[in-house]
């Protein structure tokens, strides 16, 4: 077999074979097949498109590449959730907890933020001793005595898709549905849950930018997911306006105690409880109507906050910083964001607010990049408000005094005002299963 006819054959169109496929993720994972072969083979993919039999070999194929955690000790309790990236999205800190309360295994393999997107890893850094890295015996000890572990992305997990990943974003060939589908839901298998919820995000903070397209990849996922005989299901949740009030490390994990302990019923909690909703109904084959009064009860009794605490405490965490958050390290300078005009707030950029947590050191532009975890953003008003001028929109928090002012102009650049208030998007376009 020769890569030559397998870019020619998908070049002119037609289907590969699983052997094809497997071959090509075998060769490039091992480094028999070079980079600019296997680029030509990604462009003409993104050119001609693959079946939803391409896209399940793919997937698997990649998800084989490495190892895979078995689960099967847990039956069909294990649980997992996906998020496509976002701002302020710090559901899996609240929907983790409240599903392990009710007796899911919720096991999560969580990244780094980069760009305007934050990650879980990084917000669970800020809590003093939190651990991120356990070994395998750690993980699954955990997840059985707590019902729940979050952890970093580590070991040799499909090496394939850390690859071809890395190929597609300096060849221009990320934004393909069944390259975005394979390269998820390879993880997701190699991360071995019975249960999959995905939260697919659609607007200006997210990856896909129309409800048209965040649906395409939410049925592709779902239904590569019950192929690979997984419980599937994904949200479609708005991305259009931050999720929450709170943008940054520290400050997101407060907001999320917040709602475990049944203080805030904002714009967050509502989508945590559709998640965790929808990972009970999976779990436990409830009606969805039962699984949300589970969810609810979980939060109001204060069982999901117990469970936080108790996760939080065997990963190596001080919970003691869950129970008081003003023990979280404070930011040296903060500056409130005046409006300029009165109106209704008809827009807000949410790629440029997750640019300007970046600008005060909440994020990072390169890998490489220093996190200063109290650093962030509290938003006072969102999309749909109305403002008076000079009422404040939002406060920046910093250790850096010099990025406040670069912050504030970037923060005005991208909340819109005018003097009609616009129609609002759904917080929940649809719910795929």
């Amino acid at each position: 077999m020769k890569m030559y006819d397998i870019i020619q054959k998908k070049k002119k169109g037609q289907a590969l074979s699983d052997h094809e496929i497997e071959f090509f993720i075998k060769g490039y994972t091992d480094g028999s097949i070079p980079d600019y072969q296997a680029s030509a083979l990604l462009m003409a993919i993104c050119f001609m498109g693959m079946t939803d039999e391409e896209t399940v070999t793919l997937t698997n194929a990649m998800a084989d590449s490495g190892d895979r955690v078995d689960l099967s000790c847990f039956g069909n309790l294990s649980a997992d959730k996906h998020s496509t990236g976002g701002v302020g999205d710090k559901t899996s800190l609240i929907v983790a907890p409240i599903v392990a309360s009710l007796g899911g295994k919720v096991t999560k393999m969580s990244g780094r933020g980069l760009g305007h997107t934050g990650g879980t890893v990084d917000k669970l850094e800020s809590i003093p001793g939190y651990r991120v890295n356990l070994t395998p015996e750690e993980f699954l000890s955990q997840v059985e005595k707590v019902g729940m572990a979050v952890v970093g992305q580590s070991g040799n997990l499909t090496p394939a898709d850390k690859k071809l990943y890395a190929l597609r974003d300096v060849t221009a060939t990320v934004d393909n549905i069944p390259l975005i589908t394979s390269s998820i839901m390879s993880k997701k298998l190699a991360a071995g849950s019975h249960n999959i919820v995905l939260d697919v995000k659609v607007g200006s903070g997210a990856f896909m930018k129309t409800p048209d397209e965040a649906t395409e990849l939410a049925q592709k996922m779902v239904k590569i997911g019950k192929d690979c005989n997984r419980n599937m299901a994904a949200l479609i949740t708005n991305m259009d306006i931050p999720l929450g009030n709170n943008v940054g490390n520290s400050l997101e994990v407060v907001e999320a105690i917040r709602v475990l302990k049944g203080e805030l019923k904002n714009d967050l909690y509502e989508v945590c409880v559709a998640l965790a909703t929808t990972m009970v109904e999976l779990i436990f084959s409830l009606q969805r109507n039962e699984a949300e009064q589970k969810v609810k009860n979980a939060i109001e009794s204060g069982d999901a906050f117990r469970k936080m605490k108790e996760w939080i405490n065997a990963q190596g965490g001080n919970a003691d910083y869950i129970e008081n958050t003003d023990l979280f390290e404070q930011s040296k300078y903060s500056l409130t964001v005046k409006s300029v005009k009165e109106g209704y707030i008809s827009s807000m950029n949410v790629e440029k607010i997750g640019m300007t947590a970046v600008t005060l050191g909440a994020g990072r532009r390169v890998a490489t990049d220093t996190i200063d975890y109290s650093a962030g953003i509290i938003i006072h008003k969102k999309t749909g408000e109305y403002v008076k001028e000079n009422q404040d929109l939002c406060t920046l928090y910093s250790n850096n005094n010099s990025s406040l002012k670069e912050a504030e102009k970037q923060y005005l650049e991208a909340v819109s005002i005018s003097s009609n208030r616009s129609e609002t998007n759904p917080l929940i376009y649809d719910i795929i299963k």
